[in-house]
């Protein structure tokens, strides 16, 4: 009874510096808080065995296509509340995975319901609510939200909205989003050799990662498979920074295919959406200070990448 137990119980999480000198990419940080954990990348629980259960799970988190329909044929509201969603995660340090999937969960509720609540902002921020929950050790506050809304309601209204979402969502709430897949294609295209530095993967899951949340704004990519998303984002990343080779960027595409199960040319055609809705968005931006104009003449060679969400003006 007395003999000493030879398991190990000792936490195995690392302070996000640390993390990110391992090449992963953290979110934004809240200023004047605690410093955040978070568990090191275990390469035990990547690889095609994981893509693959992300494959067969995604299609059950899919919006009706009643619905993709009918928000595709009128946007402007959806695209309105999804980019009030990004601007609220972005001015509350929330993870990088509370806004996809908060607008995964506000397209589903509307799928099921087919109608916008008396406050649409209060909707949004309940989803917000729920997906910083599932995500963060340390969730968004509900006096927060009514804060970012102008208080147009009240946070026993907001908690309300998050028991009808529940209710609908039937507690089903832990969608697949396009940065589920992201960790696991990166360490694919990291086996192949298409990188090589902590740098670099962390520049292309930044950049993938932005380019996810801007389809997550474009009502034109509602009801995209998530995998494909991901995989047409990172596509774009790496053609955006140009440091490989024409053939080296026709592999990865060829990989990248090949690990979403879906034709290289509809990843292309994917891809050439992200680079066109990216050009948009820079182009109806507002002017850009600094070395912008020099930006504008890349851009017009090839589509580049922002280094940060916050350079596109969504």
């Amino acid at each position: 009874m007395d003999r000493v137990m030879s398991v190990s119980l000792w936490c195995e999480e690392v302070e996000n510096d640390q993390s990110q000198d391992r090449g992963q990419t953290e979110g934004p940080a809240t200023s004047g808080g605690p410093s955040q954990l978070r568990a090191a990348w275990d390469p035990t629980v990547s690889g095609h065995r994981v893509i693959q259960r992300l494959l067969r799970v995604e299609e059950r988190y899919t919006p009706s296509m009643l619905y993709i329909g009918l928000i595709q044929r009128d946007p402007e509201r959806r695209e309105e509340l999804a980019k009030w969603a990004l601007e609220v995660c972005c001015e509350c340090g929330c993870d990088e995975a509370v806004f996809p999937l908060s607008v995964s969960l506000m397209d589903r509720f509307l799928s099921a319901s087919l109608s916008l609540p008396v406050s649409p902002y209060c909707l949004a921020a309940g989803c917000i609510l729920i997906a910083s929950k599932l995500t963060e050790c340390d969730g968004v506050a509900a006096n927060t939200l009514c804060a970012a809304a102008e208080y147009s309601f009240r946070p026993s209204t907001l908690r309300e909205m998050e028991r009808v979402v529940l209710a609908t969502l039937r507690w089903d709430t832990a969608a697949v989003t396009p940065q589920d897949f992201l960790p696991h294609f990166l360490a694919s295209v990291e086996q192949r050799g298409e990188s090589d530095e902590g740098e670099r993967l962390s520049t292309l899951r930044r950049h993938s990662d932005t380019l996810a949340a801007m389809c997550a704004c474009d009502s034109r990519f509602l009801g995209a498979p998530p995998s494909l998303v991901a995989a047409a984002s990172l596509d774009c990343a790496l053609r955006g920074l140009g440091s490989e080779e024409p053939s080296q960027l026709a592999l990865a595409s060829e990989a990248l295919a090949e690990l979403c199960q879906t034709d290289p040319a509809v990843l292309q055609c994917y891809s050439e959406m992200i680079e066109y809705a990216l050009r948009q968005r820079l182009g109806s931006g507002p002017p850009q200070r600094g070395p912008a104009e020099k930006g504008e003449e890349e851009e017009n060679e090839r589509a580049g990448t922002p280094t940060d969400m916050r350079e596109i003006d969504f």
